[in-house]
């Protein structure tokens, strides 16, 4: 299985956060489940990291490169997924998670997310 993991549900996962459902983390832990994040999540993560609103053991490139040398992919923003924001209603206004919602859609994979307002975008949701 592929899954494609909202910010917080990756953060809340790597720090073995209790506000991950424990199906979102059955999933997550699964040794033939594919983990993949967004780049946008590594450019959220970043801007976050540099208004001190998010603080990780190492920078926020060296985090990311350390999972990804452990096995998470990450999901490049291509242009389709970019276009296809335009086309999506506003049930949700914030740019990083109406990105990873296209993403999701376009890739037809499943997101693991606690944010149940993206429901209404259609996809398939885990939590």
């Amino acid at each position: 299985m592929k899954v494609l993991l909202d910010t917080h549900a990756f953060l809340w996962f790597m720090a073995g956060d209790t506000r991950l459902s424990p199906k979102a983390r059955k999933v997550m832990s699964d040794a033939n489940t594919e983990l993949f994040l967004s780049a946008a999540s590594v450019w959220e993560m970043a801007i976050k990291a540099a208004l001190g609103r998010l603080v990780l053991p190492v920078s926020v490139g060296d985090y990311i490169a350390g999972k990804v040398r452990n096995g998470l992919h990450i999901m490049p923003i291509e242009w389709i997924h970019a276009a296809a924001v335009q086309d999506m209603p506003t049930h949700h206004r914030d740019p990083f998670d109406r990105l990873i919602v296209a993403q999701a859609i376009a890739e037809n994979l499943p997101l693991v997310s606690g944010n149940r307002l993206l429901k209404k975008y259609g996809l398939t949701l885990i939590w």
